[in-house]
């Protein structure tokens, strides 16, 4: 069941007034979402030491998911958190987008 409300937001560099450039982002997209937790794997487990929560979420396929790189950040729209998109896996499912994301670093 998708219960979560997510968008998808894409780097965008604009002017920062003294020859330089800041990066900016840009939502793309927004869609239900299903939130699942990682358990198990070494890297998981040093993650949660620091911090930082690491889940699979599942988006349904569409045009607009397929987009989705990993340099964009997901944000959950309900809670006002912002993640790391680590992985996208378009391919594997025709009905699914899987993504690995990660709470906690820095963007």
């Amino acid at each position: 069941m998708m219960r979560e409300n997510v968008a998808f937001d894409a780097p965008v560099l604009s002017p920062d007034g003294s020859g330089g450039h800041e990066r900016e982002w840009a939502q793309r997209y927004s869609c239900r979402a299903k939130f699942i937790y990682s358990r198990g794997s070494e890297a998981v487990s040093a993650a949660r030491l620091e911090g930082r929560a690491i889940y699979k979420i599942k988006v349904r396929q569409c045009d607009a998911s397929r987009v989705i790189k990993a340099d964009w950040r997901m944000r959950d729209t309900r809670r006002s958190e912002a993640y790391n998109i680590r992985e996208v896996d378009a391919i594997t499912d025709p009905k699914w987008v899987y993504l690995t994301v990660e709470s906690g670093v820095a963007q």
